[in-house]
């Protein structure tokens, strides 16, 4: 039997570095509470909206991108809510709210019982997954 993986401040996953659907699945699946049904939901979103998308975790995140393009969308855990990471956010229309220390960067927040608007999240996503991404390994 594989054991949990161990919860990080904030309750991010620690997963080790991976690339493809698996170790994504793993880090999941090891959000605590709520998060996991989320991050499911985000994860089958970003899937919806760019079937080929490559998936990979780093630096106990998920990522998300295009093969030869780089990354486009990240998210993580913190003890409140989740955070959804836009590697070119302020080429975002609209811009997603919550600025960076990186100034392209912008960053969108779920929180428990938030009533998502799934339509704009799935424009965010279709517009990141256009635009060129990060090149993070």
């Amino acid at each position: 039997m594989k054991e949990k993986p161990k919860l990080l401040s904030g309750g991010n996953p620690q997963i080790p570095k991976g690339d493809g659907n698996q170790p994504v699945q793993e880090y999941i699946a090891a959000m605590p509470e709520w998060k996991s049904k989320t991050g499911l939901y985000l994860d089958q979103l970003i899937e919806q909206m760019v079937p080929k998308v490559k998936k990979a975790v780093r630096w106990n995140n998920p990522f998300y991108g295009i093969e030869g393009k780089g990354w486009f969308i990240a998210f993580n855990c913190t003890s409140r809510y989740i955070s959804v990471t836009f590697f070119r956010g302020t080429a975002l229309n609209p811009i997603p709210p919550i600025t960076s220390k990186v100034d392209y960067v912008r960053y969108f927040r779920i929180y428990e019982n938030d009533n998502l608007d799934e339509q704009q999240l799935k424009k965010w996503i279709k517009q990141a997954s256009e635009l060129p991404g990060e090149k993070v390994f």
